[in-house]
């Protein structure tokens, strides 16, 4: 059986998307319990495999992260975590403040030993349906050519495990493919993957080849990475606003909408950042999931199932003996 704890009171359309999204999964998986944490006047379901845990205090979008998870103790993120933590759930999710969400997981879960900076990772959409594994997309501003190097050894293990990849291929996001571009932290990181033997190093991939399946998994900087997830982002519904505006524009675009109906669907499904649940912070000793704060039920239940998997393949344990430190 796994258990995940869950924080009911995190995210722009919380607890209702949540509990939605709870039930559901509940009722999908028969190996699963949830830990559902969060205010008792809101929680409306009633479940065997669901243990309710009756919070005080919440933790907001507007709070400072490392303030609020050290002062507010009874809320509903900071219990999810020390659920983890003392080994009482084996993952947690939320889709709450993010910086509080990876304070949380740095202050309360801990790191692996061996691991200098924990990283969030998302899977994103390709053009062939694939998808490819992306971090760092904003758990650390700065880093080094070490930190990058080890976000490649926690990368290479995620698509392994997550997502089936048995020998996924790892790139380092560049301006250019050539081994000599780039500045001093991308020359000096492709230098260091180009020598080591624990991954399949597919060399320096560009920003406008991600969507076209260049590599299963590709390593960059948070602060790069948090500004290409946000522009991919932005740019989908951009197209999708354009395309709708378009084919509705006259009787002759709507009756082609119709006629293509379906596959516009399809082609939407593959854009859809809910199939593929949240962002990870790997790196630490536990499975912390963060769903999008604007997630409604079905990602918010892909993020649950995200969690489920990750402590069904014991993500954490191969990390450790990859990249931890004895």
């Amino acid at each position: 059986m796994v258990k995940v704890a869950v924080d009911m009171m995190g995210g722009d359309d919380a607890p209702a998307i949540v509990l939605e999204a709870v039930e559901r999964a509940v009722n999908d998986f028969s190996d699963l319990e949830i830990i559902l944490f969060g205010d008792k006047s809101q929680y409306t379901l009633d479940h065997p495999r669901i243990d309710f845990r009756h919070c005080e205090e919440q933790i907001t979008m507007e709070d400072e992260p490392v303030r609020a998870i050290k002062r507010k103790k009874d809320s509903s993120m900071v219990r999810a975590a020390e659920a983890v933590k003392n080994g009482e759930a084996d993952s947690c999710v939320s889709a709450g403040n993010t910086g509080a969400l990876m304070s949380a997981g740095l202050f309360i879960v801990g790191r692996i030993k061996g691991v200098v900076r924990p990283a969030l990772v998302v899977t994103l959409p390709t053009i062939s349906g694939k998808g490819f594994v992306f971090m760092d997309v904003g758990a650390n501003a700065d880093a080094k050519a070490e930190h990058l190097l080890q976000y490649a050894q926690l990368g290479n293990v995620y698509a392994q495990k997550l997502r089936g990849i048995k020998e996924p291929s790892v790139g380092l996001l560049n301006i250019g493919t050539e081994p000599a571009k780039g500045n001093a932290l991308t020359k000096k990181a492709y230098q260091l993957m180009a020598a080591q033997n624990d991954f399949n190093f597919a060399g320096n991939v560009e920003a406008k080849a991600l969507m076209q399946d260049a590599s299963d998994v590709v390593v960059t900087d948070g602060y790069t990475g948090n500004m290409i997830l946000k522009n991919l982002e932005g740019t989908a519904k951009s197209i999708g606003k354009m395309l709708k505006t378009t084919l509705l524009r006259g009787m002759k675009n709507k009756v082609a909408a119709l006629l293509i109906r379906r596959d516009l669907t399809m082609l939407m499904a593959k854009m859809d950042y809910a199939e593929y649940g949240g962002s990870v912070l790997l790196g630490l000793d536990g499975i912390v999931v963060k769903a999008h704060g604007s997630s409604n039920a079905k990602a918010f239940y892909s993020a649950i199932r995200q969690a489920k998997i990750a402590s069904e393949e014991k993500v954490v344990e191969t990390m450790k003996e990859t990249v931890g430190e004895s």
